[in-house]
């Protein structure tokens, strides 16, 4: 019984032991981070580019520039074009700082905007122009509740709206998995 005891308790050590390793390996991975400031210029709602630098905000997902959203009456308005200009004017003057390391599929560096203390991102989603996508839910909670932007009428979501329209590579099972653990594993 003792052997079993000693056995289970020296086990136990080891997991914690790795765990702690792997906390350490990703706090000092977090100073891996690329640092890009501007000038930037504005693609659509979430893509920005720097010199040769393409950009993505990450753990936001913005309408694309041709789409179209319905306010509270069911008139069409475009989001797509709305999501660009706030962006552009969240980015527009004064010092603005984007961080990340990871890239998606389409090579853009996935960032973090900062405009002195506001984040860019976060500021995105709670204003109703961007669906959180892992992140910011506190600000799209706040967002819907006061019906900002997309959330004051109907919308398809960007994701869904480039799927209806081809726009979307196929995803593989393995592919969506592994996003799914990055998410959940994601410092914020």
């Amino acid at each position: 019984m003792a052997r079993t005891f000693r056995v289970f308790r020296d086990g136990a050590f080891l997991a914690a032991f790795f765990i702690l390793l792997v906390l350490i390996a990703a706090r000092l991975d977090e100073a891996a981070d690329s640092v890009v400031r501007g000038p930037f210029h504005v693609i659509d709602g979430d893509t920005l580019t720097a010199g040769v630098e393409r950009l993505r905000l990450q753990g936001m997902d913005a309408p694309e520039l041709d789409q179209t959203c319905n306010d509270d009456r069911g008139r069409p308005w475009a989001c797509g074009v709305e999501a660009r200009r706030l962006l552009i004017r969240l980015v527009a003057g004064g010092e603005v700082e984007c961080l990340g390391r990871e890239r998606d599929k389409y090579h853009r560096l996935l960032v973090r905007c900062q405009a002195g203390t506001t984040s860019i991102n976060g500021a995105m989603v709670r204003q109703g122009l961007a669906v959180a996508s892992g992140r910011y839910a506190q600000e799209q909670v706040a967002a819907r509740r006061e019906r900002q932007g997309l959330w004051g009428g109907q919308f398809e979501s960007p994701r869904e709206w480039r799927a209806s329209r081809g726009m979307m590579d196929d995803v593989s099972f393995v592919e969506a998995f592994m996003d799914w653990v990055k998410r959940m594993t994601a410092w914020q």
